[in-house]
């Protein structure tokens, strides 16, 4: 199993676009693997035949085989020491034959070995070890087994090479029923009040941003802070800008732009806390929240703060996109020192987001909206938004924070100085 992002622990085998026995050469596509960020295609990285050892929907650790290429010396998703010790079976396997050869001299001399030959050739393909007595079997096969009380051993494995895997071990648990009967025997009563319930199981996109959010609210002291800024310039120059530039900038692009500037001003909102100390970065890599299917993703724009209004506007645009068609790559997703979330395309005038750690702090960014303001002594309509700036206080202080948020009010209510 390749690491294929940086905070990848483990990854599902989603779907194998080669067949078990096919010629593969270097750089040709192997299988989708869904990371804890994305669905990725992993190519071959040396030529070979391929012969597959976890099967689809299978979840392995990073560094555990997934397959090996024949002839190539390597696995293709594992280091050597891996490959070599699921090679050792194969030449294993002649031997681990001799014992049913051996049978029939047992039977002489032993009553009880006659009804072993019979249940033998069932389980052999499923016992065909990784080294030593190791039964095959998926990782989540293996721990559904020892969650259910089973021996590998007794089940036959209908995977590649014998491999056991999950349905193997669902199908073998005909008892399971009854025990659950009587502990489903309240669940009628509790479907009347909610109606019919459905469990649908978290991806592993899903399940990596919930467990981020809930470490971060439980370990982050975070605060946060309310502005209101003036985006009459803002809207201004943006209306300009439709008439003579091919890419025109949102709104929420100038926010990332002025946040990137401020950022240079302020780096303890750029930096994070770690083990004690502070950890300034040397580039600001803005972050910006874009909302996939199901789930949350985070792109990243690299060097925000030396990069034009155009350029932001451009990489936002085909960051979104491929986050939406599901392209995104890891190196996209990691690097961020800083994160942009806007919820004002769905109309919300102000939120509070939740700090991606390690960083510093997030903006949570709401509506333009007219409002009534008063101007030289006068109430008028003015463009106005929200934001509100969570920060982590191990790091970024009230005073600090504040001093970074009016700069980067200062930056969207005066606009032209974010072309300088």
């Amino acid at each position: 199993m390749p690491r294929l992002s940086d905070s990848m622990e483990e990854g599902t085998i989603i779907k194998w676009l080669k067949s078990e026995g096919d010629e593969v050469a270097r750089g040709d596509e192997l299988v989708e693997i869904e990371t804890d960020k994305a669905t990725m295609t992993y190519e071959a990285d040396s030529d070979g035949v391929l012969q597959i050892v976890a099967a689809e929907g299978d979840t392995l650790p990073v560094g555990e085989v997934i397959a090996r290429l024949d002839g190539a010396g390597a696995a293709s998703g594992g280091g050597d020491e891996a490959s070599a010790a699921e090679a050792e079976p194969e030449e294993a396997e002649p031997e681990a034959a001799e014992p049913e050869a051996a049978e029939p001299e047992a039977a002489e001399t032993e009553a009880a070995e006659p009804e072993a030959p019979e249940p033998e050739p069932e389980p052999a393909p499923a016992a065909e070890s990784d080294g030593g007595e190791r039964v095959k079997a998926s990782p989540i096969a293996r721990r559904m087994a020892r969650e259910k009380g089973l021996e590998l051993t007794s089940l036959r494995g209908t995977g590649p090479g014998g491999r056991i895997v999950k349905a193997d071990v669902e199908s073998a648990t005909p008892t399971a029923a009854p025990e659950a009967a009587p502990a489903a025997a309240p669940e009628p009563a509790a479907a009347t009040g909610k109606g019919e319930s459905e469990l649908v199981e978290l991806t592993r996109t899903q399940q990596l941003i919930a467990r981020r959010m809930a470490e971060s609210k439980a370990t982050v002291p975070d605060f946060a802070l309310n502005m209101d800024i003036d985006m009459e310039a803002a809207v201004a120059m943006r209306t300009q800008l439709k008439e003579v530039a091919e890419v025109v900038p949102s709104f929420n692009d100038m926010v990332v732009k002025a946040c990137a500037l401020a950022l240079r001003e302020y780096p303890r909102a750029n930096g994070s806390y770690k083990d004690g100390r502070f950890e300034l970065h040397g580039r600001i890599n803005v972050g910006v929240a874009v909302a996939a299917q199901d789930a949350l993703i985070v792109p990243t724009i690299f060097d925000a703060d030396r990069k034009s209004l155009g350029e932001i506007a451009r990489v936002a645009r085909e960051l979104a996109t491929k986050v939406r068609e599901g392209t995104i790559a890891p190196p996209e997703l990691s690097g961020g020192t800083f994160t942009v979330s806007n919820l004002g395309m769905y109309g919300i005038t102000s939120f509070t987001a939740v700090i991606n750690p390690p960083q510093a702090a997030i903006l949570a960014v709401g509506a333009i909206e007219q409002r009534p303001a008063v101007v030289d002594g006068e109430i008028v309509p003015r463009h106005r938004m929200a934001v509100t700036l969570a920060c982590d206080h191990r790091i970024l202080y009230g005073a600090d924070a504040a001093e970074f948020l009016a700069r980067v009010r200062d930056l969207l209510e005066q606009p032209a100085a974010m072309a300088l």
